[in-house]
């Protein structure tokens, strides 16, 4: 799914992907549901805060693997020289602010995480998440 890379289509995304988590048998209000939702929404807001470029989409793919009962989100970029990685809070960052923990959320709620090239060989990166959701298997 190709979205823009502005807020708006990060909240579309969000809500695109929690349409179809439904549609896949993974029911709106449930908590793998809401994991994976907030998971999708914190990729794709990362993407547009820190992967945006003027004109360019950010693409979202979700999967499911109902043999291992995965679902894996991947959100990509054109953003390659900026690749995500996990900050931790240190005694003198401000922790009230509004940003800056969404990978540290998708670390506590996935099960495995990372970062890698586009695959399609394009400019950019993506991150992805996976997450086992027993009611696919």
């Amino acid at each position: 799914m190709r979205f823009s890379s502005t807020p708006r289509g990060a909240r579309l995304a969000r809500r695109l992907c929690g349409h179809r988590l439904d549609t896949w048998g993974i029911p709106y209000g449930s908590d793998v549901h809401d994991d994976l939702t907030l998971i999708a929404s914190e990729l794709c807001a990362n993407a547009v805060r820190h992967g945006h470029v003027p004109g360019r989409d950010l693409h979202v793919l979700l999967t499911a693997a109902p043999a291992t009962g995965t679902v894996r989100i991947e959100v990509s970029d054109t953003r390659g020289e900026r690749l995500a990685h996990l900050i931790t809070t240190t005694p003198e960052a401000p922790q009230d602010g509004d940003g800056g923990r969404g990978l540290l959320l998708v670390e506590a709620l996935a099960d495995r995480w990372g970062c890698s090239p586009r695959a399609e060989g394009g400019p950019g990166k993506t991150v992805w998440a996976e997450c086992t959701a027993p009611c696919l298997a």
